[in-house]
């Protein structure tokens, strides 16, 4: 609870067992009122040590993709009464102890996104950025400042809070399940004028964690410039985008991913 707001993590994972429980007890607890871990189709232990060390976990039959656990994150988070919702990687990339200076800016900024950026200062490099993902953050950022007009830092960090009214309102539904889900998201919460502030979080690369690789990462970038030149398109009337629909799906309508109940005796003890 932060000044009587109720305070949701949300922890969309893919086979993140030797990283999970570290992200956890990273976590300040007197601000975390809930933490939720979508499982999105993990072959390891990922849900059974989530269930051990007290989150709420929410299942994918099969792997959906990264956008996909975070609907299921974020759905569940509103359902549960959540004020402020903060995404967490449980890779242990970004540091987990900076959620309530997140949530603060929500509760207390009136921001409606809050992003943990690398590049708000100096220093992602030294944090083990590899060049070319950092060359590929900047020139994106640029392009879709260009065409978005938010003045924004970075588009691409997977750091990120939200007031349930953003996450309540905008038409995620049917947002792509993907990577590119962040970019469509920052994108919708842009041309419906909702505000957006920036906290600087030190890049943190390391064997364990997990990354978007070189193929997937073109993918994702021709993503990003598609949804940037979609939103101009639609801001000038020359191309109507159903991202941008008042009228659109929200979480609401999603119906993927389903609560997992285990026995205590099922999941394993957490590593000393």
């Amino acid at each position: 609870m932060l000044s009587g707001k109720s305070v949701a993590v949300v922890l969309p994972g893919l086979n993140v067992e030797q990283t999970l429980e570290r992200t956890l007890l990273a976590i300040p607890k007197d601000f975390v009122d809930t933490k939720i871990f979508v499982d999105d189709g993990s072959t390891d232990k990922s849900g059974e040590l989530a269930t051990s060390l007290g989150c709420k976990v929410f299942t994918h039959a099969r792997n959906l993709g990264y956008g996909a656990a975070q609907k299921t994150g974020y759905r569940e988070a509103l359902r549960l009464g959540a004020d402020v919702v903060v995404m967490v990687h449980p890779d242990f990339q970004y540091r987990p102890e900076l959620v309530p200076a997140m949530a603060s800016m929500v509760v207390h900024g009136g921001y409606d996104v809050v992003l943990g950026s690398r590049l708000l200062v100096r220093g992602a490099l030294r944090g083990g950025m590899p060049v070319w993902k950092y060359v590929a953050n900047r020139a994106l950022t640029v392009f879709e400042n260009g065409l978005m007009g938010a003045g924004l830092s970075e588009y691409h960090t997977g750091y990120r809070a939200f007031s349930r009214g953003l996450l309540q309102d905008l038409p995620l539904c049917d947002n792509r399940n993907d990577y590119v889900f962040d970019n469509e998201l920052l994108a919708q919460a842009i041309h419906f004028g909702r505000s957006i502030g920036e906290l600087s979080c030190p890049a943190h690369y390391f064997d364990e964690m997990q990354t978007i690789t070189f193929m997937p990462g073109v993918k994702y970038g021709v993503g990003c410039v598609k949804t940037a030149t979609a939103m101009r398109m639609h801001t000038i009337g020359l191309r109507p985008s159903p991202l941008f629909d008042t009228n659109g799906k929200t979480l609401v309508d999603w119906t993927e991913g389903s609560e997992r109940l285990t026995h205590s005796s099922d999941a394993p003890a957490p590593r000393a």
